[in-house]
């Protein structure tokens, strides 16, 4: 890419992503050490685990609001402070009230660093490269969880008696310093600039940054596109002229979660020893799954600028509901001998579909003046289904087993596909002041 600028901003936002995947997968390797330790309850050991889902939820919910208070550079400042203090804290927790607070508190990170990190990228980037520089968010995340499963099989082979949970979760302290750190170091969304400030001098200094080429041609066709929502009265987001884009990022957000992919990576070296692999083999089973949505998240960013989001999830639902109904039959059958290649084809379909599309798309079908809340709309549909699944899974799996959990994920699926195809339009290469979605 020409512009190095450009990159250096989106690859720095992006590390919000590397914070959210690492925070959401280190659980997986102290989910059942943290149980035996103070004697939970299947009911309170789901509610320990998923608590972080539920801050997320409040974080989706306000990031939009604090992104347009604050704008989005402070913002993503005080989302890595506190990543930090969230990890130190579940580290150094000696029960499982404190433990919950501080991973509520790592919750509300992710939850806004899901909205303000894609919107802030989908700001800056030309329509040409969008997709790909909002999609390196995506690639964080799961750069993030192979990282997160990598050092939790370390830890479990190096660290000695009970303690190596804490290890696993207290590195995530480190990234959410040089994050917190890198944030002061990029500038401001010219768009929250001119819409939000009205400072059009700031921000066709930062265009200039950007490409200067174009720079005078962005600033008026976003002035154009101000001037042309002030004229109009103002109208509650939740309304019939936004109803389209609502609902779209609703039912991609539900069915992202829907397919059981944070049942996966939540509870990934307990799905693995449902079928008989002992806890080290499971770990590292474990980082199969990262090491696969990472090669496979690469492909979806090779690939979504240059075939669309549409061709994207077509793709991926496919590869969805042929891996769950298979891990369902092998799960009916208790017959395991392709079950980690079933839950890798899996992942596949989820990094190279839904894992490359959804922040992309959830970030461009919204117009300006209500962007921040559309995405934060798209994140909470899509934290409080993660928190919902997160919370159950330990539950039903032992109360019915892996088989009629996994044929529900695939049935849903088969709904996903549908909505890919008479609903989802396609928005590659347009520019987000020509998005007209719902029209």
């Amino acid at each position: 890419m020409a512009n190095h600028k450009l990159l250096i901003w989106s690859l720095t936002v992006a590390l919000g992503g590397f914070l959210f995947g690492l925070d959401v997968a280190v659980i997986s390797g102290a989910e059942q050490t943290i149980q035996q330790l103070w004697h939970l309850s299947d009911g309170m050991h789901g509610l320990a685990i998923s608590i972080a889902l539920y801050g997320t939820v409040v974080g989706a919910a306000f990031g939009g609001y604090f992104a347009d208070l604050l704008g989005r550079k402070k913002s993503l400042f005080w989302v890595g402070l506190f990543f930090f203090i969230s990890a130190v804290g579940s580290a150094l927790s000696q029960d499982v009230y404190t433990f919950m607070i501080f991973r509520l508190m790592g919750g509300f990170s992710i939850g806004a660093s899901s909205v303000i990190s894609p919107l802030y990228i989908s700001e800056i980037a030309p329509p040409k490269k969008r997709g790909f520089l909002v999609a390196l968010f995506q690639f964080n995340i799961v750069f993030g969880i192979l990282v997160a499963y990598v050092s939790n099989y370390f830890f479990q082979r190096i660290i000695s008696g009970d303690n190596d949970w804490r290890w696993m979760l207290g590195i995530v302290g480190i990234p959410s310093l040089i994050f917190t750190f890198l944030t002061t170091l990029i500038s401001e969304s010219p768009r929250w600039l001119v819409n939000k400030k009205g400072d059009s001098e700031k921000a066709l200094q930062v265009l200039r940054q950007i490409d200067p080429a174009i720079a005078d041609t962005t600033l008026a066709n976003i002035i154009k596109s101000k001037n042309e929502a002030g004229t109009k009265k103002a109208v509650a987001f939740f309304s019939a002229k936004y109803r389209t884009p609502i609902m779209l990022a609703f039912l991609l957000a539900f069915f992202n979660q829907a397919s059981g992919i944070n049942a996966i990576i939540y509870y990934a070296p307990r799905v693995f020893e449902m079928t008989g692999l002992g806890k080290s083999a499971a770990l590292l089973s474990s980082t199969g799954i990262g090491v696969v949505n990472l090669v496979f998240t690469m492909v979806g960013l090779s690939l979504i600028d240059r075939f669309g989001r549409r061709a994207l999830m077509y793709i991926g639902s496919v590869g969805y509901i042929i891996s769950l109904g298979l891990i369902s039959f092998a799960f009916y059958r208790e017959s395991f001998d392709g079950m980690t290649f079933f839950v890798f084809a899996f992942i596949a379909a989820h990094a190279i579909g839904q894992g490359a599309v959804i922040w992309v798309f959830i970030g461009e079908i919204f117009p300006n003046e209500v962007r921040a809340s559309g995405q934060s709309f798209g994140g909470l549909t899509h934290w409080v289904f993660a928190a919902i699944v997160a919370n159950v899974f330990p539950i039903v799996a032992n109360k019915f087993g892996g088989g009629p959990i996994f044929l529900v994920f695939t049935i849903l699926m088969v709904f996903q596909l549908l909505y890919v195809r008479f609903l989802m339009p396609e928005t590659k290469g347009i520019a987000l002041e020509d998005m007209h979605v719902g029209h």
